[in-house]
């Protein structure tokens, strides 16, 4: 991991009055140009770890590098390099996003002949060239937090803290900023941590995910590894002539453990190697003469492996963007699937 661009944490400690422990001796690694997931329920330590990491507040024990700088003895030199958009939008009702720019890289000491060009750049990069002059009293949600992203990236930080920017936010607006964060890793090598509400949003987006739960780690890696952790694919056919039931429960049981199926009239099966079996299921099928009104395909979520690490679902989990509808992952399109998958 490059020490410049990372984040390393061993055995950090949080405690408040009272000898409550919001962060209990967390070991966590980010590397560089990595977008890596926090997730945890409120109250697990999650905005706690993260006001430790950017500096706004002590740890009580343990150690934090932030961009190779002690977050405990070289505060300063971590706030030069990050970049930090909090779940607050704080913005001056009667300045411009024009002028936040500008009053924002006079405080990141950006060469005044700079101010304007990067600030102009990034406001066309986040969708506001045209809304620039106004008042952002005037903005909308999605468009505060839009201006909020542009002002945390305006003296290029190293790493940048995002902490549930798509909260409240309309498909389009969400969709914009996934889009904006992927570029920034991908094509920037920007390193983002990134703390969010929505499980789908950590799919996408995450290389890994890190959950926490009652101030510690109870689950980490990539968004597929944890799923594999808890449970397999499952398979779920309705056949169109409901009398073939029995037959189509044969035909499946090969392929994994019939399960209880979701609706009635359907027969389902959890499959022993995963969804690469679904082809030769599609094949077993026409063998048996079954034909089928719907044959689906449910993936373990992230929701499951919440469930199962904590106990409990995550708040706003089952919310979903908007109004309900989850944006497509970044440089993907909509298109009809072969089967239903879920």
């Amino acid at each position: 991991m490059s020490e410049e661009r990372g984040i390393d944490v061993q055995g950090l400690v949080r405690e408040f009055k009272g000898g409550v422990r919001a962060v209990d001796g967390i070991d966590l690694h980010v590397d560089a140009g990595e977008i890596y997931g926090f997730l945890g329920p409120n109250g697990a330590g999650k905005s706690t770890t993260v006001k430790v990491l950017t500096t706004l507040l002590p740890p009580s024990a343990g150690q934090a590098t932030v961009a190779g700088h002690d977050v405990a003895r070289e505060g300063a030199k971590v706030r030069a390099a990050i970049g930090v958009a909090l779940q607050d939008v704080a913005l001056d009702p009667m300045l411009t996003g024009r002028e936040h720019m500008r009053l924002q890289g006079g405080l990141q000491g950006i060469p005044r002949a700079e101010r304007g060009k990067r600030g102009d750049e990034l406001l066309e990069r986040v969708g506001l060239t045209d809304a620039a002059d106004r008042k952002s009293k005037t903005y909308s949600g999605g468009m505060k937090r839009r201006l909020d992203l542009a002002l945390a990236l305006l003296h290029n930080p190293r790493i940048l803290f995002l902490d549930e920017p798509t909260t409240g936010l309309d498909v389009q607006s969400r969709t914009a900023l996934w889009e904006e964060v992927e570029r920034l890793a991908r094509q920037e090598g920007t390193t983002v941590f990134l703390t969010t509400q929505y499980l789908e949003e950590a799919d996408v987006l995450a290389d890994r995910v890190g959950i926490i739960d009652r101030g510690t780690i109870v689950a980490e890696g990539t968004p597929a590894q944890l799923k594999a952790q808890v449970a397999k694919p499952t398979v779920e056919l309705v056949p169109r002539d409901s009398g073939q039931c029995a037959a189509a429960g044969a035909a499946l049981e090969p392929f994994g453990e019939l399960i209880s199926a979701r609706q009635a009239g359907s027969i389902a099966v959890r499959l022993d190697s995963g969804a690469d079996q679904l082809a030769a299921i599609v094949r077993a099928l026409d063998q048996a003469d079954i034909a089928f009104a719907n044959l689906a395909l449910h993936e373990p979520t992230l929701d499951d492996v919440f469930l199962a690490k904590t106990g409990r679902s995550l708040e706003g989990a089952a919310d979903g963007p908007g109004d309900g509808e989850v944006p497509p992952a970044p440089g993907r399109s909509r298109g009809e699937p072969a089967v239903t998958t879920s």
